[in-house]
């Protein structure tokens, strides 16, 4: 797949007294289409992508065995001897396979079966040797056995040859939030700081019910004693490190950010500590991804479900502290019953103290791990998949001896019809508006980058969302970013005739001036693989978007 980047910058619409924290009010002043540019981005095949495999069984392994009455009557072979298939599967997307069958056989008439292992067969005519070229999409990711029979009922011949291959696309199993490293305490890691531009490594596969066989992990990683600025890079274990940054800190911050990341070959992800001095760090699981059948992933558009300002969701006022509410997700604003996870933003807004915030399955213990930490009067989002509780609702608990405000938008839903499958690779910076040759400058306050990420080639049509870090750094002022999917087709932007999307009323990540911030997003891709960053604030600011996968929906 490759991507380019086009890029809008909306023109500035100033109203005054216009607050900055999020809400649907906000969303009512227009921006203007401005200028646009178009400048090519990363192939994401050669920057990282899960790279195609290849399956193979030779033609040496092919075996007799019983097939057509005749054959089976017969018994004795009298002609065509050397019949022969052989077999190579190659990964062409989440769940498909592009099979290559050759067969050596004399001049005659064959009935050939390919059966692909999920309980479909194919089934074609052909005459003497041939090589045949077939593709196929399966319902779920996993191993299967492709077996392809060759039956030559002239010549009492039957042979057959088969091939074991995994599907690249893994979909997602959710897991109470469960806690796996704790340097303060020296849970699962030494009792001692992690040493600037130094690594904690985090066991994931084969710990408790965690498989072996996992791919990639959704973890929520928290830095906390800080005494310096710096940032943390998970990526997998026994990689190069990439150049990307999952959660940046100040001196005196505790800061937690949800990361999905692939895990290294022994089942487990390093924490680099890019500051220059030492940190502790939390690591709490979600969930985790595997090649087999569990919960695909399905997008949305942001859509709000709790904002206690308003008496959305629940109860209208703030959650005092130490207390808990349910709120239900199944059955409600697109979201479908019988899910089991969903990706959200919460977001802890006018707090009287400094705390944080846990979010739960309803009917579950309240776990350990946090989902948001904020100070007081901080307004501050992460994004969180957490498991829905039996009942179809979840639950968020303020952890802090005073009231706060919570705000809850939900981003996208994991269930066993969802078909969405995540296609992770390590982190790769795409966009940079620092890079003083890039294509575009600072985000200019009020305005949007409008960004093809997929779509440029037919093998993207499947791709349904993404996997983006995003951070905002040398802010001019208070602010917030959405991202959100952009109606246009890139013919329409390229013509000028695009029409305005509408802005968001969500936020992905909220900022004050002079701070770099950074939450993950999991933005669906639209109708036309474009996605739009928001700078909702009314100063400048850059942008910094690292992707660490797709989901692939073929």
């Amino acid at each position: 797949m490759r991507s380019r980047r086009l890029v809008i910058s909306a023109a500035a619409i100033v109203a005054a007294g216009m607050g900055l924290l999020p809400g649907v009010a906000q969303a009512a002043d227009p921006s203007a289409p401005g200028a646009h540019r178009v400048a090519p981005g990363p192939d994401l095949k050669k920057a990282g992508t899960p790279k195609a495999k290849t399956f193979t069984s030779g033609a040496d392994k092919t075996v007799g065995k019983a097939g057509s009455a005749t054959a089976q009557a017969e018994g004795a072979v009298t002609g065509n001897p050397d019949l022969k298939i052989g077999l190579t599967a190659v990964n062409t997307t989440a769940r498909g396979v592009h099979l290559e069958t050759v067969i050596t056989s004399v001049d005659s008439k064959l009935s050939i079966v390919i059966n692909w292992g999920d309980g479909v067969l194919e089934r074609i005519s052909a005459g003497g040797s041939v090589t045949l070229k077939n593709e196929h999409v399966y319902e779920n990711p996993g191993a299967y056995e492709v077996s392809v029979g060759v039956d030559d009922p002239a010549n009492k011949v039957y042979r057959e040859n088969a091939v074991t291959f995994t599907t690249l696309g893994s979909e997602f199993t959710p897991h109470v939030p469960t806690r796996l490293l704790d340097t303060r305490d020296g849970f699962r890691a030494p009792n001692a700081k992690v040493a600037p531009r130094g690594t904690a490594r985090v066991q994931i596969a084969d710990y408790g019910m965690i498989p072996a066989d996992i791919t990639a992990v959704a973890l929520n990683v928290t830095v906390t004693n800080t005494t310096s600025g710096g940032h943390i890079t998970a990526y997998p274990a026994g990689t190069v490190r990439p150049d990307a940054s999952n959660v940046n800190f100040e001196a005196g911050e505790t800061v937690p950010n949800l990361v999905i990341v692939p895990v290294g070959e022994d089942g487990s992800v390093d924490l680099f500590n890019g500051g220059w001095e030492a940190v502790d760090l939390v690591a709490d699981i979600t969930g985790y991804f595997s090649q087999k059948g569990a919960s695909g992933y399905t997008p949305m558009d942001p859509v709000r479900f709790v904002d206690t300002r308003e008496g959305l969701g629940t109860a209208k006022g703030q959650v005092a502290g130490q207390t808990s509410f349910g709120t239900r997700i199944s059955g409600l604003r697109g979201v479908p019953q019988g899910v089991t996870a969903v990706a959200l933003n919460v977001t802890a807004t006018n707090p009287k103290e400094a705390g944080h915030l846990v979010v739960y399955p309803s009917g579950g213990r309240i776990p350990l791990a946090s989902s948001v930490n904020f100070t007081a009067g901080q307004t501050v989002a992460n994004s969180v998949i957490v498991p829905v509780g039996p009942d179809g609702t979840i639950s968020i608990r303020n952890s802090a001896w005073a009231a706060t405000d919570v705000v809850v938008d939900v981003v996208g839903h994991y269930s066993p019809e969802g078909k969405g499958a995540l296609m992770p690779f390590s982190p790769l910076r795409w966009l940079d508006t620092r890079e003083p040759d890039g294509a575009f400058g600072r985000m200019d306050a009020r305005s949007y980058l409008a960004t093809q990420l997929s779509g440029w080639e037919p093998g993207d049509t499947g791709i349904s969302g993404f996997v983006l870090n995003t951070t905002v750094t040398n802010t001019a002022g208070a602010g917030f970013l959405s991202v959100a999917p952009d109606p246009n087709s890139p013919e329409q932007y390229e013509t000028g005739t695009q029409v305005q999307p509408a802005r968001p009323s969500s936020s992905a990540l909220n900022w004050t001036k002079g701070k770099t911030v950074a939450n993950l997003v999991q933005a669906a891709s639209g109708p036309h693989g474009i996605v739009d960053f928001w700078n909702q604030g009314w100063e400048e600011t850059d942008l910094v978007v690292d992707l660490s996968g797709y989901y692939d929906t073929q």
